[in-house]
């Protein structure tokens, strides 16, 4: 806790909700047991940051009901600054419906407990960025409904007039878009319109494979980098195959450390991104194999954030 009492060094953007996990090989919609654990990317990215020590604010919007009870005891046991979190007292917070494999896979597949209004979150209102801070790290679903888009848009040019940079995750989920798409497909073309300003905005990218290929038709992070105007960082994953990334000019690949078990893979590439993130003033190949390291550890136990390591875990799975 002693460590995360300053002033925050990354800020959190989008949404907090929770992951209504369904039994392995079941429909969480119909079947029991289901298993509800708090996530959201970038609610997960805070408390993976908070947990390995870097200062981190949340800010997002929540229901006045439970689920937003319990991200605010989350936040405060983590020492998250919950200073620009906004309470709705008309919509609920959101929960996801979340489809298992039987080897612990995931798949989105829609939500509950919409009573007409939407979400908290889709609601998000505009606020001031507080500084300093390093970075603001932020998500595309957002921008999939129009108040929360234009909270969004604000805040990222907040962030480019007080020198904060942008880490984007592109964490590409057509249910938050249109509930009935499969879970599977691609962005739209009216979605990869409103997603391409963000990325040509953002200093670090970071992508899964399948959304490189969609949003560039190339998974390699050089050509990724090249096709945009301010050159980023760009950071591809691929579940267990290797990680691949463009980093302040340097090029390289390596494979992730895999998991010594799997339960859940829910969160590992927030947690991943977190470790990058916590990492990020080390060497380019220490920073990748932290955040790898980071990403095994948390597919060990049920949810995104429950599982997610402390410092002094990942240290001592790496020198083993």
């Amino acid at each position: 806790m002693a460590e995360n009492s300053s002033r925050p060094q990354v800020l959190c953007l989008g949404e907090a909700l929770v992951d209504r996990l369904g039994p392995p090989g079941g429909n969480p919609a119909t079947d029991q047991p289901v298993d509800d654990r708090l996530g959201g990317a970038p609610a997960n990215v805070a408390c993976a940051l908070a947990r390995l020590g870097t200062p981190v604010a949340f800010l997002g919007r929540l229901g006045d009901d439970s689920i937003g009870q319990s991200f605010r005891a989350l936040f405060a046991e983590r020492g998250i600054d919950q200073g620009m979190v906004q309470c709705d007292r008309q919509r609920p917070s959101r929960t996801v419906l979340v489809r298992r494999s039987r080897v612990g896979e995931r798949q989105f597949q829609g939500f509950a407990g919409d009573q007409g209004l939407g979400f908290a979150d889709q609601a998000l209102e505009l606020q001031q960025l507080p500084t300093p801070a390093s970075w603001l790290l932020i998500g595309t679903i957002p921008l999939a409904t129009a108040a929360s888009a234009k909270a969004l848009k604000a805040a990222v040019s907040d962030a480019g007039s007080k020198g904060i940079a942008l880490a984007l995750d592109v964490n590409w989920r057509p249910t938050f878009w249109d509930p009935l798409a499969d879970p599977a497909a691609g962005p739209t073309t009216e979605a990869a319109t409103m997603i391409r300003p963000l990325l040509e905005q953002a200093a670090l990218i970071k992508l899964a494979r399948e959304e490189a290929l969609w949003f560039f038709d190339s998974d390699d992070p050089a050509a990724i980098a090249a096709g945009l105007p301010q050159r980023p960082d760009v950071v591809v994953t691929d579940g267990a195959e290797p990680v691949r990334w463009l980093i302040e000019k340097e090029m390289g690949s390596m494979p992730v450390f895999q998991p010594p078990q799997v339960i859940d893979t829910t969160g590992a590439g927030d947690a991943f991104t977190a470790g990058l993130l916590h990492r990020w003033d080390r060497p380019v190949q220490e920073r990748l194999r932290f955040a790898s390291a980071c990403g095994a550890l948390v597919c060990g136990g049920a949810g995104a954030i429950d599982p997610q390591p402390r410092k002094q875990d990942v240290l001592a799975f790496l020198n083993r």
